[in-house]
């Protein structure tokens, strides 16, 4: 099965959980509000000061993130989110196309951001269904590289980890080694990088400042 399958199996995958629950947390894949609100707290902390900053949300979804730095003293930025299913887009308008500071963009993929101070993306790598580790790999690569090309102060980003109890992990999704990608991005991006592992979820977010 070519990446172009995996692809359409994810947005199958999102497409699905959007009919079934709607705009929130459990419609975009996380299992509650408060999951998915521990996981933005995490990517928040790249940002170093609150005021006239750009931010690119890679995997939007249905815009979450956007309420969620306005309710956290976040103010006079600029919000750029984006995905690749119309439906999610057209949920994420309905709900934050009024606020002047936000713009929605469909694209194809990390290649097409636009230059911002940081670019999160939140839950992009879970699901690999049945791409190759190889693959899977090179796909994750890529993306970071886009996301630090556009990314003038930094970015972050979470996966699910390989730490997780053997028999709770499920087959179609990928669980990530966060050392592999801390030395990754320690490497190639930065000497200022952050692996926070403490949250209490089976996941890690990873936070590269320029």
């Amino acid at each position: 099965m070519g990446m172009n399958d995996i692809e359409k199996q994810i947005a199958d995958y999102y497409m699905t959980t959007l009919k079934s629950f709607g705009p929130g947390a459990k419609g975009v894949g996380w299992k509650s509000d408060e999951t998915q609100a521990k996981r933005f707290l995490q990517l928040s902390r790249l940002i170093e000061e609150n005021d006239n900053f750009s931010i690119n949300d890679l995997g939007c979804g249905t815009g979450d993130l956007l309420p969620y730095l306005c309710n956290h003293g976040f103010s006079n930025f600029t919000y750029l989110g984006y995905d690749v299913l119309d439906a999610m887009l057209k949920v994420a308008i309905q709900q934050y196309g009024h606020i002047d500071q936000a713009h929605f963009v469909k694209v194809k993929g990390a290649g097409e951001l636009k230059p911002a101070d940081y670019t999160v993306a939140s839950g992009i790598f879970n699901l690999k269904y049945s791409a190759g580790e190889k693959d899977w790999t090179r796909y994750i690569t890529d993306t970071l590289e886009h996301m630090n090309n556009k990314s003038e102060r930094g970015f972050g980003f979470n996966f699910l980890t390989k730490y997780q109890e053997k028999e709770l992990m499920q087959g179609d999704f990928y669980y990530a080694d966060p050392l592999f990608l801390f030395d990754h991005c320690k490497r190639k991006y930065s000497c200022n990088v952050a692996l926070l592992h403490d949250y209490n979820e089976y996941d890690f977010t990873i936070l590269v400042r320029k």
